[in-house]
């Protein structure tokens, strides 16, 4: 009998962990999110950061290197979907998985001096919705992101959790474009 009780609970142990795998992932994303914001609130905003040459303004380059993040995101999908048959008639050539890797790679090195200009020079503020919203989306980005980064380490982690977070990764920076990049380019008009 103690034989045959030990092995329901291991069974039980091993359908449990991967559940517990992606729940820790996700509880360490929330807790770099809540720290970023709070970072953002209680840090003093300089209203100005290092800018990167070549651009009229820290705005500027913010507004382009967002766009250039968002490119690659746009690529990071598509490869996504090549990958996972998404596309019935196309088969996924071998590189598509290196694509996939670079350009997300690529694409959250580029938010990070934008993120950087955020929280040293505005910090999170929260005057307008606009503003609010893309204070919010910048935190929930860094957090998903470190969670779906956590869950490529985590074997035996549910199917559904790399789609679900990389989808919300992607959904994340295309909400930060809109409310950074889009408005600057229609406020601002097409400048460096």
């Amino acid at each position: 009998m103690a034989v045959r009780g030990e092995g329901r609970a291991g069974a039980g142990r091993s359908l449990r962990r991967p559940r517990a795998g992606w729940l820790v992932a996700a509880g360490i994303g929330a807790l770099v999110a809540v720290g970023i914001g709070v970072y953002g609130r209680i840090h003093e905003p300089t209203f100005f950061a290092v800018n990167l040459g070549g651009f009229s303004s820290g705005t500027a380059a913010k507004a382009w290197l967002a766009t250039a993040a968002f490119a690659l995101a746009v690529l990071q999908l598509l490869s996504a979907m090549l990958m996972y048959g998404r596309f019935p008639k196309l088969t996924a050539p071998p590189w598509t998985g290196t694509v996939h890797r670079w350009s997300g790679r690529l694409a959250v090195l580029l938010t990070v001096p934008v993120a950087v200009h955020c929280l040293y020079a505005l910090g999170f503020q929260s005057g307008e919705p606009r503003v609010l919203v893309h204070s919010l989306f910048g935190c929930f980005f860094y957090g998903v992101f470190v969670a779906k980064m956590l869950l490529l380490q985590r074997h035996g982690a549910p199917k559904w959790t790399l789609p679900v977070f990389g989808g919300a990764v992607f959904t994340a920076l295309v909400a930060l474009w809109l409310t950074s990049s889009v408005w600057f380019f229609t406020t601002s008009g097409l400048s460096f």
